[in-house]
């Protein structure tokens, strides 16, 4: 009997445990971000250092504080893509997934719109994050989609290998 409670009890712990990263993953760390008009959506311009803000409508968004790249955005844009020519664009953008809960943004969409010339992917900042830009890209259509991405440096930075001197100072951790 005490082997059968045993079995139970390992059981039960595994499946609790289980559910609760599920919930951790897909829901709990997650936050939606408050809108701030006129600051949300920014782009690079060729040559420059600041971004500047673009016009946009429908603005929704999602973040969370375990990682620098959980960052994803939806928005809407009147900018054609004669409009849009003259800020950076991003090289070899692959957009990350969302939760599925998060239903404005998926991910195989927006690669497929990128791949095929229906969507181009700009710059909206480097290094919001250390290592980290953030990428926006804008369909032919006018919908846009923002995520975060690492960029050389913080590839680097992440795996171990040494950063170098093009990259910005990394910031302390406090430990």
């Amino acid at each position: 009997m005490t082997g059968k409670l045993l079995a139970i009890l390992l059981l039960g712990s595994a499946v609790l445990a289980g559910g609760a990263m599920y919930y951790l993953q897909v829901y709990g760390f997650y936050y939606g971000v408050v809108s701030k008009p006129g600051q949300d959506v920014r782009l690079l311009a060729i040559g420059a250092d600041e971004p500047e803000t673009i016009a946009y409508t429908d603005f929704q968004a999602i973040d969370a504080d375990s990682s620098p790249i959980r960052y994803r955005a939806c928005f809407e844009t009147d900018l054609t893509p004669a409009d849009l020519a003259g800020y950076q664009t991003a090289n070899d953008p692959e957009p990350l997934t969302a939760p599925g809960w998060f239903e404005c943004y998926d991910a195989i969409e927006i690669a497929n719109a990128l791949q095929t010339g229906q969507a181009q992917a700009f710059i909206g900042a480097k290094n919001i994050h250390f290592g980290v830009d953030r990428i926006v890209a804008v369909t032919q259509d006018g919908k846009g989609y923002v995520w975060h991405a690492l960029n050389n440096c913080g590839e680097k930075a992440y795996d171990g290998t040494v950063v170098g001197e093009e990259c910005p100072q990394q910031p302390e951790t406090g430990q």
